[in-house]
């Protein structure tokens, strides 16, 4: 497509594919969309992102980001059976994270028909320079049908300055403020009295202390009381574009302090194969190669406050809950690698109260010897809060389990993140729990199981 045109968009839901090349040096990219009604949003929650991930409609949703040989694309899904009918556009936007889009190569943006996988629109934006922020196209409803337009607007004041144009109130970082300047001198705070004549002087009479009201008549009745004003709308807090990245400088953060300790806590894992092995995985050549379908296990340990200890796994079928202990759910087990969004697991975060820690850790059921052959991404997005991410090392030992995360409820209510990224190698005969569990002290009893 070129810049201005459009398309029909004959299609039930679309994957909007943002996509691009990745390169040293180069900033990373996260989508968006904004929905609107007469050209704004109607309020912060018609903003989704990394950060708020999906609508309240269940129309838009960001499915996040995944590499492939050094393509990467950040994912949004658009259904619009379930878009509500005020909605008239959704605009699809990019913003770059550490750098200007100018330093990006092969941006693009495509839509995919979610049905069958058809692509439905392409549009590549070839003329980026100092923008830090794009509208890469829009969907937009015209006479009762769904189109998409190719935009390539940019923005040289990044994500918050696109947002705050559509009228999303943006949660800025506090700014020092300067000191006051200095008060002027002040009189002194005791002022002698005012010399008093002699007592023996008689002093002027005073009214009696208490007067009693003036008789009111019992006719007409008093006017009826003004109504009581109605209730002040609820206050809503702005959104927060921040994004927190855990290094092995900085492994730890608190979800109290970033507000994000309610509802549900969405832990996504995504992965890519690597072309060029090292470490470990070059030494064996291609013998430690990654073949057929690539099955990954997302996992988690879980320790309650009332001392009940388990694993929610895919294994044994032991998918948990969300509503009842563990408050933990495994949302599905993708055998062929075929979901874009990789693996996921969610924390009920309302029953934080009875969680005391969680281990999140990740095992290879097949297809590859080792994580030596894997680059994976690692992403914790709460309800409220600053998404975490972080990268796993590279794999220099023939490792099949490592541990992720270990989130902690310190008993006073603060949870804290701290990335693990620690790679572990089972002894012949152990399997990747049992190994698990030795290296973090859970102490359970384990059984062989199968899917």
């Amino acid at each position: 497509m070129q810049k201005g045109t459009n398309v029909a968009v004959p299609a039930q839901a679309v994957r909007v594919e943002l996509g691009w090349r990745a390169a040293p040096g180069a900033p990373d990219v996260d989508a968006s969309a904004l929905l609107l009604v007469s050209g704004k949003v109607r309020g912060d929650t018609d903003f989704v992102f990394y950060n708020q991930p999906a609508h309240g409609s269940g129309a838009v949703r960001h499915e996040g980001k995944r590499t492939v040989g050094g393509d990467v694309t950040d994912t949004l899904l658009v259904d619009f059976g379930r878009m509500e009918p005020a909605i008239e556009r959704v605009v699809v936007a990019a913003s770059a994270d550490g750098g200007a889009f100018g330093r990006v190569t092969g941006l693009y943006v495509r839509l995919v028909d979610q049905a069958n996988g058809s692509e439905l629109a392409r549009f590549e934006s070839t003329d980026a320079t100092v923008e830090t922020a794009f509208i890469l196209g829009e969907l937009y409803l015209r006479q009762g049908a769904w189109k998409f337009r190719a935009v390539g607007q940019g923005y040289a004041t990044g994500l918050e300055g696109l947002a705050t144009d559509f009228g999303i109130s943006v949660d800025e970082p506090q700014r020092p403020v300067a000191p006051p300047p200095p008060a002027a001198p002040q009189p002194p705070s005791y002022v002698p009295p005012a010399p008093q004549p002699p007592s023996y002087v008689p002093s002027a009479p005073q009214p009696p202390a208490y007067a009693p009201p003036a008789p009111q008549p019992a006719w007409p009745p008093a006017a009826p009381a003004a109504p009581a004003p109605p209730p002040a709308p609820p206050v809503t807090q702005p959104v927060r574009l921040t994004k927190i990245t855990l290094t092995k400088e900085t492994p730890s953060v608190s979800l109290t302090k970033q507000g994000g300790t309610s509802g549900a806590l969405r832990v996504n894992l995504n992965w890519e194969v690597r072309k060029q092995f090292k470490g470990w995985g070059a030494k064996l050549g291609r013998a430690a190669a990654v073949h057929g379908d690539l099955d990954l296990d997302l996992c988690a340990l879980y320790e309650l406050t009332d001392g009940r200890k388990g694993v929610v796994q895919a294994l044994g079928n032991a998918f948990g809950s969300l509503a009842q202990p563990p408050y933990i759910h495994l949302d599905g087990d993708d055998r062929t690698g075929a979901v874009s969004s990789g693996e996921n697991l969610t924390v009920n975060l309302d029953h934080k109260d009875r969680l005391r820690r969680i281990l999140i850790f990740v095992t290879i059921y097949e297809g590859a010897r080792s994580f030596a052959d894997l680059h994976a991404t690692v992403t914790l997005q709460p309800r409220n809060g600053a998404a975490i991410d972080f990268s796993l090392d590279e794999c220099t030992v023939p490792s099949t389990v490592c541990a992720l995360a270990l989130i902690t409820n310190d008993g006073s209510g603060d949870l804290t993140v701290q990335r693990e990224a620690r790679y572990l190698v089972p002894q012949r005969g152990v399997s990747p729990q049992r190994t698990i569990d030795a290296a973090y002290g859970w102490g359970m009893n384990w059984t062989p199981g199968r899917k």
